[in-house]
């Protein structure tokens, strides 16, 4: 009975070290966001026909430099959108990482590439605090329409900078609504980044009523805060 008891007691400390949500790391906790986070509702945000009728990917690419050769992260890729549409820009020698939490959705876009033939388009399975790339492998990173799906955005902005090059560049493409409406205010957007080191660069306003895509610049490795010192920025809630 004894040692049944120590067995319990160990599994017990085992699971209460285990860092719970808002704290991927031992390096301190995050803080959670003070808006809402909108759910998942689709693996894509409208239709391709509309969207190719608007060029989002063209906009998105233009403004962010991408060219043969690069490697670029679509976070959360969902059906792969951006992803099958950033594998020809950046070539065979270039690579795509279509990350996503959602594996089912990921199992749908690797079916695509098969069918497809593209080999330069790797899908990864991350989590809501870490987007899980491999690190300093990313000239550009974009998340297109789901920001404000991000369940810890301060932790995932944080552990997204190891994966990044020197000279990288991140593209936010969202819409100017509350993140209970399935948007991102920009002002709160720059907040929140601000927070966790970045710094915005650009700010365009999309053509065909897709919204706006804002750049921003990540800090250096040993220039992110402390998780500890993030403060959350306060969010105006619908009434």
């Amino acid at each position: 009975m004894k040692f049944i008891a120590a067995v319990a007691a160990a599994l017990l400390a085992a699971a209460c070290s285990q860092p719970s949500a808002g704290q991927p790391t031992a390096k301190g906790r995050f803080p959670e966001p003070d808006r809402p986070i909108a759910e998942i509702v689709s693996s894509t945000w409208s239709s391709g026909p509309d969207r190719d009728k608007a060029d989002e990917s063209g906009q998105i690419i233009r403004a962010l430099g991408i060219g043969p050769g690069m490697a670029v992260a679509d976070i959360g890729a969902g059906s792969g959108y951006h992803a099958l549409r950033l594998s020809p820009v950046v070539g065979p020698e270039g690579r795509v990482y279509a990350q996503d939490v959602t594996e089912a959705y990921l199992a749908e876009l690797r079916r695509e590439l098969t069918r497809r033939g593209i080999s330069n388009v790797e899908t990864v399975v991350g989590a809501g605090d870490d987007p899980k790339l491999p690190p300093a492998s990313v000239d550009r990173a974009i998340l297109a329409h789901m920001y404000h799906e991000i369940a810890q955005p301060y932790a995932l902005m944080w552990n997204l900078v190891p994966s990044l090059k020197p000279g990288a560049r991140v593209g936010v493409l969202d819409v100017d609504r509350l993140p209970e409406h399935h948007g991102t205010p920009p002002a709160l957007l720059k907040c929140e980044l601000e927070a966790v080191g970045y710094r915005q660069t650009d700010f365009i306003t999309l053509e065909g009523g897709l919204g706006y895509l804002a750049i921003f610049e990540p800090p250096a490795l040993e220039a992110r805060p402390a998780p500890g010192s993030i403060r959350p920025c306060r969010h105006r809630r619908s009434t």
